[in-house]
């Protein structure tokens, strides 16, 4: 039987060494919460009309399932209810379900990333990732499908191709409003690579016409080097530094 694990008043990190994913039904929203959904994403997409209302996983439920094993429910919404977080009062929460890379140099040090000022956070600092995906077409939300879509955000935010199979399931968090990363452990690289890896996307990805999601790259050892970085940070992203300078010492 799965433990459930209280509200945290902090961002955790939570060791795991397996993954169960469980679909639950989407919570139903009260029409006029609904309405109030609607004009915060209408007013949300008008200040930056890249939004897209596309569809999301959101996650519903965080449990222990066993000393080494947690059970993630998850529930298939959209990004437009993410504006519920907007409605004062709401009785409905929808926390994110994420996926993150970390990306060790071999120096040490760990790669974070800037938000590029168009997109839904700017500036913010966080790791290589992104929002999980339900699947199609019968497919399953696991951990395999996970570590696909982690390896999938750092190519495509970083220009760095990994195997699935060289991505080590590391550690999940929850922040305080309930939203859980699942982490992905990379092997190193060279931090020359790194920086040459996103220079060349970025070089084709502008010569395409395109904005690149990051605008920086930055490689660090410590809570104190992240903290001299300019613009905000994740809730998770100094917990996590935290972590694997622990570990690496």
């Amino acid at each position: 039987m799965s433990d459930a694990l209280p509200e945290p008043s902090v961002v955790e990190l939570l060791e795991t060494r397996r993954l169960r994913l469980v679909e639950a039904a989407a919570p139903r929203i009260p029409p006029e919460e609904q309405a109030a959904v609607n004009r915060a994403w209408d007013e949300a997409v008008r200040a930056n009309p890249t939004l897209f209302d596309g569809p999301a996983v959101s996650c519903a439920g965080l449990a222990r399932d066993d000393p080494d094993g947690l059970v993630i429910t998850w529930a298939r919404t959209t990004y437009r209810l993410h504006a519920l977080r907007r409605v004062p009062g709401a009785t409905v929460w929808l926390p994110s379900l994420f996926v993150s890379v970390v990306q060790p140099s071999d120096d040490g040090r760990l790669l974070v990333v800037r938000m590029s000022p168009w997109t839904a956070a700017p500036g913010r600092w966080q790791l290589p990732g992104g929002s999980a995906e339900p699947p199609e077409d019968g497919g399953l939300l696991d951990t395999a499908a996970l570590r696909r879509h982690a390896t999938r955000e750092l190519a495509e935010e970083i220009g760095v191709d990994t195997a699935p199979g060289d991505l080590t399931l590391w550690l999940v968090t929850r922040g305080e409003d309930g939203s859980a990363g699942v982490l992905f452990l990379a092997p190193p690289r060279p931090a020359s690579f790194l920086r040459e890896r996103f220079a060349d996307l970025v070089e084709s990805e502008t010569a395409l016409g395109r904005d690149p999601e990051l605008d920086r790259i930055a490689l660090v050892h410590s809570p104190a080097e992240l903290a001299r970085l300019s613009g905000p940070h994740v809730d998770h992203l100094e917990p996590v530094v935290r972590r694997y300078a622990a570990q690496r010492s």
